[in-house]
């Protein structure tokens, strides 16, 4: 494998949050920060975030609109971020709300934080629930904290929790 940063090889996307973990003071504000610095075209930085930290108004406002399978292993999370994106381009916006969303997963990693993102989601229940402008489409809801105990998972998560990680190998990713 080609010499690759730590921050990206360790880089793991676990459903096992720690239930008890609180994000420490200025760690939510690392994450955006890292976020709001990732390039944009034109710089127009497209995206919008929602935070929730654990139990609190948002959070629980995020975590309703997940599904139920989802429900399970996100509510364990530390807090819960809505990325979402604006703008008349959707695919430019989208495309830029995506390296907003890399930057603050690097961040995590970082602080020795871990992110799992998910985008199977009532999108309109979600917007409805935060009070979003029309403009403002939630693209991505990103559980953020400390890893928990995988065998508290039901059985199915456990065994993808804790099978190997497989990556395609390069050639397969070029285009011919």
């Amino acid at each position: 494998m080609a010499d690759l940063t730590p921050l990206l090889a360790f880089r793991w996307s676990p459903r096992a949050f720690d239930p008890g973990n609180e994000l420490r003071p200025g760690e939510a504000a690392s994450l955006l920060e890292a976020a709001r610095w990732a390039p944009s075209a034109e710089n127009r930085q497209p995206w919008r975030f929602a935070l929730g930290h654990r139990d609190d108004d948002t959070w629980k406002r995020i975590l309703i609109n997940l599904p139920g399978g989802d429900q399970s292993w996100a509510r364990h999370a530390s807090a819960l971020v809505v990325g979402a994106h604006t703008g008349g381009d959707a695919e430019r916006a989208a495309y830029d709300l995506g390296q907003a969303m890399a930057h603050l997963t690097v961040q995590a990693t970082a602080l020795g934080l871990h992110v799992r993102q998910v985008t199977r989601f009532d999108r309109a229940g979600l917007a409805t629930e935060l009070d979003l402008p029309g403009d403002v489409r939630p693209l991505v809801v990103a559980a953020v904290g400390r890893l928990g105990d995988p065998y508290a998972l039901p059985p199915d998560l456990l065994a993808r929790e804790t099978a190997l990680r497989h990556r395609h190998p390069l050639p397969f990713l070029l285009l011919r």
